[in-house]
């Protein structure tokens, strides 16, 4: 069996992280062709509309990154930690 370089830690939610990059990436082009200016105004509105859309999601998923970093912290000197219980999809952080 070949043995991998990739820490545990990382292979523990492989298909999260990679929708986040994904979504940072696909983020990035989007704001990279609104600011060359070479797309039309309805092109851009609909650009627009998948960023905001796309940047709502990585805030979210930023914010439940977040929790389970302060839930970790708070409850170091406990010999179990909770289970993390992300917020469900559309419930605000606040």
């Amino acid at each position: 069996m070949a043995k991998t370089d990739t820490p545990a830690a990382e292979t523990e939610n492989p298909p999260r992280l990679a929708a986040f990059e994904e979504s940072v990436t696909e983020l990035e082009g989007l704001v990279e062709a609104l600011e060359s200016g070479d797309v039309s105004l309805e092109q851009a509105l609909a650009k627009f509309e998948r960023g905001v859309v796309l940047a709502r999601q990585c805030q979210q998923t930023l914010k439940n990154a977040e929790l389970r970093v302060d839930q970790l912290l708070a409850e170091g000197d406990n010999e179990r930690i909770a289970d993390f219980d992300p917020p469900a999809e559309g419930d605000t952080v606040g």
